[in-house]
């Protein structure tokens, strides 16, 4: 699966450093919030192949991690919102 290497390539190249100011953090979310919405396509591809290939049990967990992954990238959009207005009010 190429969106699993583009995913890593992604996350490797996050900054190692905490960030120094609210415009990198503002940033640094924003990249990760990226990731979270790639992590969640690739967790959809999967749920959707489980119908056919997995018990109840497994499909049943990989919808709940598709919809957790969703949740994650809301609420990562949220912040990285928050933190551009906060950013653009300074």
């Amino acid at each position: 699966m190429a969106e699993i290497q583009e995913l890593l390539d992604e996350l490797r190249g996050l900054p190692s450093s905490s960030p120094r100011t609210a415009r990198e953090l503002a940033d640094t979310v924003g990249r990760v919030k990226s990731a979270a919405g790639r992590w969640s396509d690739v967790l959809d591809d999967v749920r959707r192949w489980s119908a056919a290939h997995a018990g109840p049990r497994a499909a049943a967990a990989l919808e709940i991690a598709f919809r957790k992954a969703e949740e994650c990238f809301v609420e990562l959009e949220i912040a990285h919102q928050d933190l551009k207005l906060t950013g653009e009010q300074r």
